[in-house]
């Protein structure tokens, strides 16, 4: 008798911890576009995307332009765009030419949000643009595998005294999706960053080249931990490392096109003022890269803007 009571206990656990169920009750929770949630039950290609760009990364109305440019190129690409953002408190996987043209009117009053935000975001039914680390836990919670960024986080310059390293990293390191993104900003300490990813058993490649890119320049200095050559690669990476159930990301960092990249020293002698100014005016945290990002886009005549708006042609990869 006991035995069978134990017995009925540990069935009962089990299915309260069933995975489709739990997976099921956290698709309860967002709001999934009928375009996105289609493609996702006949298993068509779906690419996240971030809304922190599209808030804080540059001015109305050109933030809503390039969102619509972005979203227009993976359609024409084969692929469903999923920009994802928390509105009124409801995470959003997909949004309507309404909600875009909400998101991008509003700016920079919602919320900067990170993965750690989130939870909070949705108590207060708050509206938060997401970041990487925001944008993984969203597209990894409805079965999304290909993310596409202009430039990801990283290893703040100066860590070494900050500890002030941005947790699109870590949530690379738990997130099996594949992120495609121009590389690492080059405000921010890449050789370290590099260093990072391999802690944390990201696998990172250059698409085409050798050397690791600097989101407004095709080449930052650093060798590419790895390369890979064409999509069909790309595609084969992510298959094994979805068969192989490794719980860790990818990288493919995809150089920003030549003729539309900015120059290196002038980006470098821009972003070491940014740097001196940010600290005398005691930016940090998650306010220091928006500032860096606006002070170099300043003192380079809007060039860095440019550079970086241009780099969404990776999604052409």
């Amino acid at each position: 008798m006991a035995s069978s009571s134990a017995h009925s206990r540990i069935s009962n656990l089990q299915n309260h911890l069933s995975p489709l169920e739990a997976n099921n009750k956290l698709r309860s929770l967002v709001k999934i576009s009928p375009q996105v949630s289609e493609a996702l039950s006949n298993g068509r290609a779906v690419v996240a995307l971030e809304s922190t760009i599209i808030s804080h990364g540059m001015p109305y109305p050109q933030n809503l332009q390039t969102a619509k440019e972005v979203e227009s190129i993976v359609r024409e690409n084969g692929a469903v765009p999923a920009t994802i953002a928390i509105l009124n408190g409801v995470p959003c996987i997909g949004l309507s030419e309404e909600e875009l043209e909400r998101l991008a009117s509003l700016g920079k009053s919602v919320q900067k949000t990170a993965g750690r935000d989130i939870a909070h975001v949705v108590a207060t039914r708050g509206n938060g643009a997401t970041t990487v680390s925001a944008t993984l836990f969203f597209a990894s919670m409805v079965g999304i595998q290909v993310f596409v960024t202009g430039g990801i986080g990283g290893v703040h310059r100066h860590a070494n005294h900050t500890m002030d390293i941005s947790s699109d990293l870590t949530a690379l390191g738990r997130t099996p999706i594949a992120v495609i993104s121009a590389g690492v900003k080059s405000i921010l300490d890449i050789p370290k960053t590099l260093e990072y990813l391999e802690t944390q058993e990201v696998y990172v490649a250059a698409y085409k080249s050798d050397e690791f890119p600097a989101f407004f320049t095709e080449k930052s200095g650093c060798k590419a931990p790895s390369r890979v050559n064409s999509p069909e690669e790309c595609a084969r990476v992510i298959d094994a490392n979805i068969k192989l159930n490794r719980q860790a990301g990818i990288l493919f960092a995809v150089p920003i096109p030549k003729q539309h990249s900015a120059a290196g020293n002038l980006i470098e002698s821009a972003t070491q003022r940014a740097l001196t100014e940010a600290r005398e005016k005691n930016v940090t945290g998650n306010a220091e890269t928006p500032f860096l990002l606006a002070r170099v886009n300043e003192l380079t005549g809007g060039t860095s803007l440019a550079a970086s708006i241009l780099s969404l042609e990776t999604l052409r990869l």
